[in-house]
């Protein structure tokens, strides 16, 4: 009996351990228990990241866009598209920006098991480490659903899950430039996280120009309050 019963509180323990984390997603409760998660760092800084890519499509655009305003970002890459095209993630080395990881692909991780979130985790950090020359630090699962796995297996690779603060909602088809900043400065404080995406493998097709052609009116109105951007390593990251 007692060996039935333990059999049994496993069987919803161990999916509730695997579970419990996606609450994360929640901002307010991540912004008060998590601030280091919800990506809060120094209050004069804003920390800039892009998910999604590498895509030769649209990386090179903000790259091009980034330099002409002498900007440093986190780029979180899947291990697919930067497969595809290893010499977009050497250029963003190159010219100085982070190199992070989302993922082998974009599914929810919710929807993939334990050992299978574990191994393509490994194989996204791993091709990041190869390419880039250097291992990466930061981890940022898609959708921001974390799991118990994915908390496990980024612990033993040293990487720390960072989430964002405020994004742009530069994924959806009707997002325009004014609709994507107006957005970011909703959400947007000194030691802020800010998510935009430099590809569209994942959103509306195309919808990558919104967020491109609003990155201007975003940093000019960093530079106005006197917030300095840049990638999350120099962030100031909150130790919780």
């Amino acid at each position: 009996m007692r060996t039935a019963t333990l059999a049994g509180l496993a069987a919803v323990a161990l999916p509730a351990l695997q579970v419990a984390p996606a609450l994360t997603v929640l901002p307010g409760l991540r912004r008060r228990l998590l601030p280091g998660l919800h990506g809060l760092g120094a209050p004069e800084r804003v920390a800039l990241t892009f998910d999604d890519g590498p895509d030769p499509e649209s990386t090179p655009h903000f790259l091009d866009l980034l330099a002409a305003h002498r900007i440093r970002a986190t780029f979180f890459v899947l291990g697919v598209m930067l497969r595809r095209r290893p010499d977009l993630g050497r250029r963003l080395v190159d010219a100085g920006h982070e190199v992070a990881v989302h993922g082998w692909t974009h599914d929810n991780l919710l929807l993939r098991g334990p050992a299978g979130t574990v191994h393509d985790l490994n194989r996204a950090y791993d091709l990041v480490a190869e390419v880039t020359g250097r291992p990466p630090e930061f981890f940022r699962p898609p959708y921001g659903v974390l799991t118990g796995a994915t908390l496990l297996a980024a612990r033993r690779l040293r990487l720390r899950p960072v989430l964002w603060s405020c994004w742009g909602r530069d994924w959806t088809a009707t997002a325009t430039a004014d609709t994507v900043a107006r957005t970011v400065r909703a959400g947007l404080g000194g030691g802020g996280t800010v998510l935009l995406h430099d590809s569209s493998c994942a959103a509306a097709p195309g919808a990558w120009r919104a967020g491109l052609a609003a990155l201007p009116a975003v940093l000019a109105g960093c530079h106005r309050r006197g917030w300095r951007v840049g990638p999350l390593g120099t962030h100031g990251l909150s130790a919780r």
